[in-house]
Protein backbone atom coordinates (compact mmCIF):
# COMPACT_ATOMS: atom_id res chain seq x y z
CA UNK A 1 0.00 0.00 0.00
CA UNK A 2 1.48 3.08 -0.95
CA UNK A 3 2.33 5.68 1.85
CA UNK A 4 -1.42 7.46 3.21
CA UNK A 5 -1.48 11.65 1.67
CA UNK A 6 -3.55 13.74 1.88
CA UNK A 7 -4.06 15.35 -1.49
CA UNK A 8 -3.99 19.04 -2.18
CA UNK A 9 -7.63 20.44 -3.26
CA UNK A 10 -9.16 24.10 -3.74
CA UNK A 11 -10.61 24.34 -0.75
CA UNK A 12 -13.73 26.63 -0.21
CA UNK A 13 -12.82 30.12 1.09
CA UNK A 14 -14.27 30.08 4.67
CA UNK A 15 -17.03 32.32 5.91
CA UNK A 16 -16.52 34.51 8.80
CA UNK A 17 -19.23 35.09 10.88
CA UNK A 18 -19.75 38.41 13.33
CA UNK A 19 -17.95 37.58 16.82
CA UNK A 20 -19.93 38.10 19.58
CA UNK A 21 -19.53 38.79 23.44
CA UNK A 22 -15.65 40.67 22.85
CA UNK A 23 -15.92 44.06 24.49
CA UNK A 24 -12.98 43.85 26.05
CA UNK A 25 -11.52 47.64 26.69
CA UNK A 26 -7.90 46.69 25.40
CA UNK A 27 -7.38 48.18 22.34
CA UNK A 28 -6.98 45.57 19.54
CA UNK A 29 -8.87 43.31 21.32
CA UNK A 30 -12.23 43.58 19.05
CA UNK A 31 -12.33 41.50 15.73
CA UNK A 32 -13.12 43.24 12.88
CA UNK A 33 -15.18 40.21 10.97
CA UNK A 34 -14.60 39.96 7.54
CA UNK A 35 -11.00 38.65 6.74
CA UNK A 36 -8.49 36.68 8.60
CA UNK A 37 -6.08 39.62 8.85
CA UNK A 38 -8.33 41.81 11.01
CA UNK A 39 -7.66 38.75 13.55
CA UNK A 40 -5.18 39.82 16.30
CA UNK A 41 -2.35 37.00 15.60
CA UNK A 42 -0.62 35.06 18.23
CA UNK A 43 2.52 37.27 18.74
CA UNK A 44 0.15 40.22 19.71
CA UNK A 45 -2.26 38.45 22.01
CA UNK A 46 -1.86 39.43 25.99
CA UNK A 47 -3.23 36.42 27.67
CA UNK A 48 -5.50 37.03 30.60
CA UNK A 49 -6.12 40.79 28.73
CA UNK A 50 -7.38 40.34 25.66
CA UNK A 51 -10.58 38.55 24.54
CA UNK A 52 -11.59 37.53 28.56
CA UNK A 53 -15.28 38.43 27.14
CA UNK A 54 -14.94 36.25 23.80
CA UNK A 55 -17.91 33.77 23.60
CA UNK A 56 -17.05 31.34 21.37
CA UNK A 57 -17.43 27.18 21.03
CA UNK A 58 -14.18 25.37 19.41
CA UNK A 59 -13.35 21.73 19.23
CA UNK A 60 -10.24 19.80 19.26
CA UNK A 61 -8.74 16.74 18.04
CA UNK A 62 -5.87 14.93 19.57
CA UNK A 63 -3.71 11.89 20.36
CA UNK A 64 -4.26 12.00 24.30
CA UNK A 65 -7.04 9.40 24.74
CA UNK A 66 -5.15 8.69 28.71
CA UNK A 67 -5.95 12.45 29.72
CA UNK A 68 -9.60 12.09 29.00
CA UNK A 69 -9.74 9.79 32.54
CA UNK A 70 -10.12 11.20 35.98
CA UNK A 71 -8.04 8.38 37.03
CA UNK A 72 -4.75 10.05 34.82
CA UNK A 73 -2.00 10.25 37.02
CA UNK A 74 -0.60 13.74 35.32
CA UNK A 75 -3.18 16.54 34.96
CA UNK A 76 -6.22 15.71 32.93
CA UNK A 77 -8.12 17.68 30.08
CA UNK A 78 -10.43 18.24 32.25
CA UNK A 79 -8.27 20.14 34.79
CA UNK A 80 -6.77 22.10 31.73
CA UNK A 81 -10.06 23.65 30.39
CA UNK A 82 -11.04 24.51 33.96
CA UNK A 83 -8.11 26.63 34.51
CA UNK A 84 -8.40 28.05 31.38
CA UNK A 85 -11.65 28.84 31.68
CA UNK A 86 -11.21 30.84 34.75
CA UNK A 87 -9.35 33.53 32.79
CA UNK A 88 -11.84 32.77 29.41
CA UNK A 89 -15.05 31.70 30.62
CA UNK A 90 -16.96 31.94 27.30
CA UNK A 91 -14.69 30.22 25.56
CA UNK A 92 -15.59 26.37 25.47
CA UNK A 93 -13.48 23.81 24.06
CA UNK A 94 -14.78 20.73 22.86
CA UNK A 95 -11.96 17.77 23.03
CA UNK A 96 -12.49 14.31 20.82
CA UNK A 97 -9.62 11.79 21.11
CA UNK A 98 -8.26 8.81 19.32
CA UNK A 99 -5.88 6.22 19.85
CA UNK A 100 -5.39 5.10 16.25
CA UNK A 101 -4.68 9.00 15.39
CA UNK A 102 -2.07 9.21 13.10
CA UNK A 103 -4.62 7.31 10.79
CA UNK A 104 -7.87 9.00 11.42
CA UNK A 105 -6.75 12.57 11.51
CA UNK A 106 -5.99 12.22 7.83
CA UNK A 107 -9.46 10.23 7.59
CA UNK A 108 -10.79 13.80 9.34
CA UNK A 109 -8.94 16.43 6.90
CA UNK A 110 -9.56 14.83 3.81
CA UNK A 111 -13.39 14.72 4.46
CA UNK A 112 -13.15 18.76 4.40
CA UNK A 113 -15.04 18.08 8.02
CA UNK A 114 -12.21 18.48 10.36
CA UNK A 115 -11.69 20.51 14.21
CA UNK A 116 -11.44 23.77 14.80
CA UNK A 117 -8.06 22.57 16.30
CA UNK A 118 -6.26 19.55 15.48
CA UNK A 119 -2.62 18.02 15.66
CA UNK A 120 -1.07 17.71 11.96
CA UNK A 121 -0.81 15.17 10.70
CA UNK A 122 1.79 13.38 8.00
CA UNK A 123 -0.01 15.62 5.25
CA UNK A 124 2.73 17.07 2.37
CA UNK A 125 4.18 20.70 3.44
CA UNK A 126 3.06 22.68 0.36
CA UNK A 127 -0.80 21.28 1.71
CA UNK A 128 -0.81 23.18 5.18
CA UNK A 129 -2.27 26.05 3.91
CA UNK A 130 -5.10 24.37 2.29
CA UNK A 131 -6.35 23.31 5.68
CA UNK A 132 -5.03 25.20 8.25
CA UNK A 133 -3.89 29.23 8.91
CA UNK A 134 -0.32 30.62 9.98
CA UNK A 135 0.53 31.94 12.99
CA UNK A 136 2.88 34.50 11.70
CA UNK A 137 6.12 34.13 9.94
CA UNK A 138 9.12 32.58 10.95
CA UNK A 139 11.06 35.20 12.14
CA UNK A 140 7.94 36.10 14.54
CA UNK A 141 7.01 33.20 15.53
CA UNK A 142 10.63 31.99 16.65
CA UNK A 143 10.83 34.40 19.10
CA UNK A 144 7.95 32.98 21.01
CA UNK A 145 8.41 29.69 20.34
CA UNK A 146 11.30 26.98 20.11
CA UNK A 147 10.89 23.84 17.52
CA UNK A 148 9.02 26.94 15.43
CA UNK A 149 9.81 25.36 12.05
CA UNK A 150 8.64 22.19 12.77
CA UNK A 151 5.31 22.65 10.69
CA UNK A 152 6.72 25.56 8.51
CA UNK A 153 6.38 25.99 4.68
CA UNK A 154 7.87 28.94 2.65
CA UNK A 155 8.86 30.76 5.86
CA UNK A 156 4.95 30.94 7.41
CA UNK A 157 4.37 28.71 10.74
CA UNK A 158 1.15 26.58 11.04
CA UNK A 159 1.50 24.46 13.93
CA UNK A 160 2.34 25.39 17.33
CA UNK A 161 3.73 22.55 20.07
CA UNK A 162 2.23 21.81 23.48
CA UNK A 163 5.59 20.19 24.17
CA UNK A 164 8.23 18.73 23.28
CA UNK A 165 10.08 15.68 23.66
CA UNK A 166 12.88 13.99 23.32
CA UNK A 167 14.01 10.04 22.00
CA UNK A 168 15.39 7.53 24.42
CA UNK A 169 14.26 4.44 26.40
CA UNK A 170 11.80 4.16 28.95
CA UNK A 171 13.28 2.18 31.95
CA UNK A 172 12.90 0.40 35.20
CA UNK A 173 15.17 1.30 37.19
CA UNK A 174 14.84 -1.51 40.09
CA UNK A 175 14.87 -3.90 37.06
CA UNK A 176 18.19 -2.66 35.55
CA UNK A 177 19.54 -2.80 39.26
CA UNK A 178 18.33 -6.19 40.35
CA UNK A 179 19.48 -7.92 36.87
CA UNK A 180 23.40 -6.27 37.85
CA UNK A 181 23.01 -3.67 35.09
CA UNK A 182 25.61 -1.01 37.26
CA UNK A 183 25.89 1.49 34.38
CA UNK A 184 23.77 2.57 31.26
CA UNK A 185 24.34 1.40 27.76
CA UNK A 186 25.89 3.16 25.33
CA UNK A 187 26.29 1.19 22.57
CA UNK A 188 24.47 -1.58 21.05
CA UNK A 189 26.50 -4.08 22.66
CA UNK A 190 26.20 -3.08 25.49
CA UNK A 191 22.47 -2.63 25.42
CA UNK A 192 21.74 -6.07 24.53
CA UNK A 193 24.57 -7.23 27.68
CA UNK A 194 22.06 -5.61 29.50
CA UNK A 195 19.05 -6.99 28.19
CA UNK A 196 20.43 -10.95 28.72
CA UNK A 197 21.36 -9.88 32.22
CA UNK A 198 18.00 -8.81 32.61
CA UNK A 199 16.68 -12.31 31.17
CA UNK A 200 19.17 -14.16 33.15
CA UNK A 201 18.70 -12.78 36.84
CA UNK A 202 15.11 -11.73 36.59
CA UNK A 203 11.88 -12.15 35.89
CA UNK A 204 11.01 -9.30 33.86
CA UNK A 205 10.78 -9.09 30.14
CA UNK A 206 13.67 -7.67 28.60
CA UNK A 207 12.57 -5.27 26.21
CA UNK A 208 8.61 -5.31 25.27
CA UNK A 209 8.09 -4.12 21.52
CA UNK A 210 4.72 -3.37 21.78
CA UNK A 211 4.25 -4.91 18.64
CA UNK A 212 0.16 -5.24 18.68
CA UNK A 213 -0.30 -1.63 18.97
CA UNK A 214 1.11 -0.75 15.26
CA UNK A 215 2.00 2.85 16.01
CA UNK A 216 4.44 2.32 18.36
CA UNK A 217 6.88 0.58 15.71
CA UNK A 218 6.72 3.72 13.59
CA UNK A 219 9.22 4.97 16.91
CA UNK A 220 12.25 3.50 15.85
CA UNK A 221 12.26 5.35 13.05
CA UNK A 222 13.16 8.58 15.25
CA UNK A 223 16.00 7.18 16.18
CA UNK A 224 17.72 7.00 13.11
CA UNK A 225 18.89 10.58 12.42
CA UNK A 226 20.50 12.69 15.66
CA UNK A 227 20.76 9.72 18.06
CA UNK A 228 21.98 7.28 15.09
CA UNK A 229 24.72 10.27 13.32
CA UNK A 230 24.85 12.85 16.32
CA UNK A 231 24.01 14.82 12.51
CA UNK A 232 21.74 17.60 12.63
CA UNK A 233 21.46 17.69 9.10
CA UNK A 234 21.12 13.88 8.65
CA UNK A 235 17.14 13.52 8.57
CA UNK A 236 16.12 15.82 6.42
CA UNK A 237 18.60 16.49 3.96
CA UNK A 238 21.26 13.69 3.61
CA UNK A 239 18.95 10.64 3.86
CA UNK A 240 17.22 11.63 0.81
CA UNK A 241 20.67 11.91 -1.35
CA UNK A 242 22.13 9.37 0.59
CA UNK A 243 23.25 5.58 -1.07
CA UNK A 244 22.01 3.00 0.66
CA UNK A 245 21.31 4.38 3.90
CA UNK A 246 20.42 0.78 5.71
CA UNK A 247 23.82 -0.05 4.90
CA UNK A 248 25.89 -1.47 7.55
CA UNK A 249 28.48 1.74 8.81
CA UNK A 250 30.97 -0.95 10.54
CA UNK A 251 30.85 1.27 13.56
CA UNK A 252 27.78 0.59 15.55
CA UNK A 253 25.56 3.96 14.13
CA UNK A 254 23.24 5.18 11.25
CA UNK A 255 20.05 3.47 10.53
CA UNK A 256 21.63 -0.22 10.51
CA UNK A 257 22.01 -0.27 14.10
CA UNK A 258 19.47 1.08 15.28
CA UNK A 259 17.35 -1.84 13.67
CA UNK A 260 19.78 -4.42 14.29
CA UNK A 261 19.60 -3.74 17.79
CA UNK A 262 15.95 -4.79 17.24
CA UNK A 263 16.22 -7.83 15.23
CA UNK A 264 19.21 -9.30 17.52
CA UNK A 265 16.98 -8.77 20.65
CA UNK A 266 13.80 -10.88 19.38
CA UNK A 267 16.53 -13.22 17.81
CA UNK A 268 17.83 -13.88 21.08
CA UNK A 269 14.63 -14.37 22.63
CA UNK A 270 15.05 -11.40 25.27
CA UNK A 271 11.55 -9.72 24.26
CA UNK A 272 8.25 -10.99 25.02
CA UNK A 273 6.92 -14.34 24.24
CA UNK A 274 4.34 -13.97 22.09
CA UNK A 275 4.83 -10.32 20.02
CA UNK A 276 1.22 -10.68 19.23
CA UNK A 277 -0.39 -10.58 22.44
CA UNK A 278 1.21 -7.09 23.59
CA UNK A 279 -0.72 -4.62 25.11
CA UNK A 280 -0.06 -1.23 25.45
CA UNK A 281 -2.09 0.10 27.85
CA UNK A 282 -1.18 -2.78 29.94
CA UNK A 283 2.65 -2.41 29.64
CA UNK A 284 2.20 1.09 31.42
CA UNK A 285 1.07 -1.14 34.32
CA UNK A 286 3.63 -3.95 33.79
CA UNK A 287 6.57 -1.88 33.65
CA UNK A 288 5.94 0.31 36.68
CA UNK A 289 5.67 -3.11 38.46
CA UNK A 290 8.84 -4.31 37.52
CA UNK A 291 7.42 -7.00 34.59
CA UNK A 292 8.92 -5.11 31.86
CA UNK A 293 12.59 -3.56 31.57
CA UNK A 294 12.56 -1.11 29.21
CA UNK A 295 10.99 0.26 25.99
CA UNK A 296 12.02 2.08 23.07
CA UNK A 297 9.54 5.15 23.59
CA UNK A 298 9.87 8.95 23.25
CA UNK A 299 9.98 10.85 26.65
CA UNK A 300 6.24 11.71 26.49
CA UNK A 301 5.44 8.03 27.69
CA UNK A 302 7.81 8.70 30.94
CA UNK A 303 4.86 10.61 33.41
CA UNK A 304 2.49 7.56 31.72
CA UNK A 305 4.54 5.05 33.12
CA UNK A 306 5.13 7.08 36.36
CA UNK A 307 1.05 7.54 36.28
CA UNK A 308 0.70 3.52 35.79
CA UNK A 309 1.28 2.46 39.61
CA UNK A 310 3.02 2.79 42.67
CA UNK A 311 6.37 2.76 41.42
CA UNK A 312 7.03 6.03 39.86
CA UNK A 313 10.59 6.46 41.16
CA UNK A 314 11.54 3.29 39.32
CA UNK A 315 11.04 4.77 36.22
CA UNK A 316 13.88 6.14 34.45
CA UNK A 317 14.90 7.70 31.08
CA UNK A 318 18.16 6.53 29.24
CA UNK A 319 19.73 7.79 25.76
CA UNK A 320 18.98 5.40 22.68
CA UNK A 321 21.89 3.36 23.66
CA UNK A 322 24.28 4.46 20.33
CA UNK A 323 27.55 6.63 20.44
CA UNK A 324 29.44 8.73 17.99
CA UNK A 325 33.00 8.71 18.46
CA UNK A 326 32.45 8.03 22.17
CA UNK A 327 29.09 10.47 22.47
CA UNK A 328 25.50 10.31 22.84
CA UNK A 329 23.33 12.51 21.07
CA UNK A 330 19.43 12.57 21.49
CA UNK A 331 16.77 14.74 18.85
CA UNK A 332 15.01 17.22 20.66
CA UNK A 333 11.76 18.31 18.56
CA UNK A 334 8.07 19.03 18.77
CA UNK A 335 5.50 16.73 19.73
CA UNK A 336 2.34 16.99 17.56
CA UNK A 337 1.98 20.29 16.29
CA UNK A 338 -1.58 21.86 16.92
CA UNK A 339 -3.35 23.89 13.77
CA UNK A 340 -6.24 25.85 13.53
CA UNK A 341 -8.62 25.13 10.37
CA UNK A 342 -8.49 27.24 7.96
CA UNK A 343 -12.35 27.38 7.38
CA UNK A 344 -13.15 28.00 10.73
CA UNK A 345 -15.20 31.53 11.72
CA UNK A 346 -13.66 34.31 12.57
CA UNK A 347 -14.60 33.75 16.27
CA UNK A 348 -13.78 30.44 15.72
CA UNK A 349 -9.93 31.49 14.92
CA UNK A 350 -9.67 33.89 17.23
CA UNK A 351 -10.83 31.30 20.38
CA UNK A 352 -8.57 28.88 19.30
CA UNK A 353 -5.49 30.93 18.90
CA UNK A 354 -6.17 31.92 22.64
CA UNK A 355 -6.35 28.24 23.66
CA UNK A 356 -3.05 27.22 21.81
CA UNK A 357 -1.02 30.04 22.81
CA UNK A 358 -2.38 29.49 26.80
CA UNK A 359 -1.14 25.52 26.22
CA UNK A 360 2.08 26.01 24.70
CA UNK A 361 3.14 29.15 27.20
CA UNK A 362 1.04 29.37 30.41
CA UNK A 363 -1.05 26.17 30.78
CA UNK A 364 2.12 24.34 32.18
CA UNK A 365 1.26 21.07 29.85
CA UNK A 366 4.79 20.91 28.55
CA UNK A 367 6.53 20.44 32.26
CA UNK A 368 3.93 18.61 33.57
CA UNK A 369 4.50 15.99 30.76
CA UNK A 370 8.12 15.74 31.32
CA UNK A 371 8.78 17.87 28.20
CA UNK A 372 11.01 20.47 26.94
CA UNK A 373 9.94 23.67 26.49
CA UNK A 374 8.35 25.31 23.91
CA UNK A 375 7.22 28.96 24.36
CA UNK A 376 10.77 30.56 24.38
CA UNK A 377 9.81 32.53 27.95
CA UNK A 378 9.97 29.16 29.85
CA UNK A 379 12.91 26.84 30.87
CA UNK A 380 12.08 24.65 33.50
CA UNK A 381 11.53 21.06 32.38
CA UNK A 382 12.27 17.91 34.23
CA UNK A 383 13.85 16.30 31.63
CA UNK A 384 17.35 15.28 31.34
CA UNK A 385 20.57 13.41 30.38
CA UNK A 386 23.39 13.66 31.61
CA UNK A 387 26.31 14.09 29.17
CA UNK A 388 24.09 13.62 26.08
CA UNK A 389 23.50 16.92 23.55
CA UNK A 390 20.22 17.22 22.13
CA UNK A 391 19.97 18.26 18.95
CA UNK A 392 17.16 19.32 16.86
CA UNK A 393 16.99 18.17 13.13
CA UNK A 394 17.39 20.79 10.51
CA UNK A 395 14.73 21.72 8.17
CA UNK A 396 14.63 20.45 4.82
CA UNK A 397 16.24 22.29 1.94
CA UNK A 398 14.67 24.79 0.10
CA UNK A 399 12.63 22.85 -2.84
CA UNK A 400 12.86 19.80 -0.84
CA UNK A 401 10.55 19.98 1.86
CA UNK A 402 7.92 17.13 0.83
CA UNK A 403 10.58 15.16 -1.48
CA UNK A 404 11.19 12.82 1.81
CA UNK A 405 6.90 11.79 1.31
CA UNK A 406 7.76 11.42 -1.82
CA UNK A 407 10.54 8.90 -1.38
CA UNK A 408 8.34 7.32 0.96
CA UNK A 409 5.54 7.41 -1.09
CA UNK A 410 7.43 5.26 -3.85
CA UNK A 411 9.36 3.32 -2.00
CA UNK A 412 6.72 2.18 0.93
CA UNK A 413 9.41 2.47 3.63
CA UNK A 414 7.55 5.27 5.09
CA UNK A 415 10.73 6.34 7.49
CA UNK A 416 9.46 8.45 9.83
CA UNK A 417 6.05 8.95 8.17
CA UNK A 418 4.25 6.15 10.57
CA UNK A 419 6.09 3.07 8.93
CA UNK A 420 5.24 1.23 11.72
CA UNK A 421 4.55 -1.87 9.33
CA UNK A 422 8.80 -2.49 7.86
CA UNK A 423 9.31 -2.37 11.77
CA UNK A 424 6.97 -4.93 12.21
CA UNK A 425 8.31 -7.56 9.73
CA UNK A 426 11.60 -7.23 11.35
CA UNK A 427 10.16 -8.66 14.53
CA UNK A 428 8.36 -11.17 12.65
CA UNK A 429 11.57 -11.68 10.44
CA UNK A 430 13.75 -12.09 13.44
CA UNK A 431 11.31 -14.21 15.28
CA UNK A 432 10.94 -16.89 12.32
CA UNK A 433 14.36 -16.55 11.21
CA UNK A 434 13.41 -16.50 7.57
CA UNK A 435 15.74 -13.74 6.66
CA UNK A 436 18.63 -12.54 7.84
CA UNK A 437 18.78 -9.19 9.33
CA UNK A 438 21.23 -7.64 6.30
CA UNK A 439 18.92 -9.62 3.57
CA UNK A 440 16.53 -7.39 5.17
CA UNK A 441 18.23 -3.99 5.20
CA UNK A 442 19.21 -5.14 1.24
CA UNK A 443 15.92 -5.17 0.37
CA UNK A 444 15.51 -1.52 1.91
CA UNK A 445 18.28 -0.67 -0.10
CA UNK A 446 17.34 -1.66 -3.30
CA UNK A 447 13.63 0.19 -2.78
CA UNK A 448 14.81 3.18 -1.87
CA UNK A 449 17.42 3.53 -4.99
CA UNK A 450 14.68 2.79 -7.12
CA UNK A 451 12.91 5.76 -5.59
CA UNK A 452 15.75 7.97 -6.03
CA UNK A 453 16.18 6.70 -9.50
CA UNK A 454 12.42 7.22 -10.10
CA UNK A 455 12.35 10.70 -8.71
CA UNK A 456 15.33 11.13 -9.78
CA UNK A 457 16.99 12.27 -6.75
CA UNK A 458 20.94 13.61 -7.01
CA UNK A 459 22.78 10.66 -5.19
CA UNK A 460 25.44 12.91 -3.03
CA UNK A 461 26.69 10.33 0.14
Amino acid sequence: MKAKKVLAGILAGSMLFAMTGCGNSNEGAAVDTGADENLKPYADIVLGEDFTDLEATITMFNNRTDMDSDEYGGVSWKEYLAEFNKLYPGITVNITTDTNYADDALTHLQSGDYETIMGIPAVDKADYSSYFMSYGDLDTMSKLINYAEERMYQQEVYGVPFTATTQGIVYNKKVFADAGVTELPKTPEEFLNALQKIKDNTDAIPLYTNYAAGWTMGVWDMYTGVSATGDADYMNQKLLHTKDPFKDYGDGTHPYAVYKILYDAVAKGLTEDDYITTDWEGCKGMINNGKIGCMVLGSWAVPQMKAAGANADDIGYMAFPISIDGKQYAKAGADYCYGINVNATAAEKQAALIFVKWMAEDSGYSYNEDGLPVATKNTDTKLSFEGVEFVDDSPALEGEEDLLNELNSECELNVNNGGDRKIQEIIEHASIGDMTFDEIMDSWNELWTDAQESLGVEVLY
